[in-house]
């Protein structure tokens, strides 16, 4: 559990770092996918805040921080959507070579964190989120690099918005699970709102 403890450190840190760095990149290119990736950065930090808050609780006290990390991934899936959905009306292309190069930090980082956190992927529903976390931004950040090399070649917005709303897409997905697994986990605990 110390090792666990010191990897989340380590990744509270460096998503913290990151929500500014990528806020700061968004801002410069004009671009919803790395705004959306700062917002995740942020989200994934207060994510490894509650994680340390709770670690070592109860099942029950673990799980109810879950549905609230649930609730947030869901939270932020539903505000890239309606984002993407506005910004389609104006449909101006962000600049790509800001969001190739912040992408591609914003991926260094998140692999690193997912390879720290992969041995407890499969824990309960507190350490799954915060893998599922790692493991989206990963992913997200290829798709921000994919994006910033549509909006390249294309010279236009659609391509940074389909990765805005393939980033809330997975965030309302993951959320989801977590949420069902945190519910699960509740109700097998006995005294607790509908548990045994």
């Amino acid at each position: 559990m110390r090792r666990y403890r010191l990897v989340l450190w380590v990744a509270l840190i460096a998503n913290a770092l990151m929500f500014v760095v990528e806020l700061i990149g968004a801002e410069r290119a004009g671009s919803l996918s790395l705004l959306a990736d700062s917002i995740d950065f942020a989200g994934d930090a207060m994510n490894y805040a509650v994680s340390l808050a709770v670690l070592g609780s109860l099942l029950a006290v673990r799980a109810r921080a879950s549905l609230v990390k649930a609730a947030c991934m869901i939270g932020f899936g539903l505000f890239v959507l309606v984002a993407a959905m506005l910004r389609m009306a104006v449909g101006v292309p962000p600049e790509p070579i800001t969001m190739g190069v912040v992408g591609a930090l914003a991926l260094a980082v998140n692999v690193g964190v997912a390879l720290m956190l992969f041995a407890w992927r499969d824990g309960d529903a507190n350490m799954r989120s915060v893998w599922l976390c790692s493991r989206n931004d990963a992913l997200g950040n290829i798709a921000v690099l994919a994006a910033a090399l549509g909006v390249f070649g294309t010279a236009a917005a659609w391509p940074d918005l389909t990765v805005a709303a393939f980033m809330a897409a997975l965030a309302l997905r993951s959320g989801t699970a977590v949420w069902r697994q945190a519910r699960q986990e509740l109700r097998s605990v006995p005294g607790a709102p509908g548990g045994h």
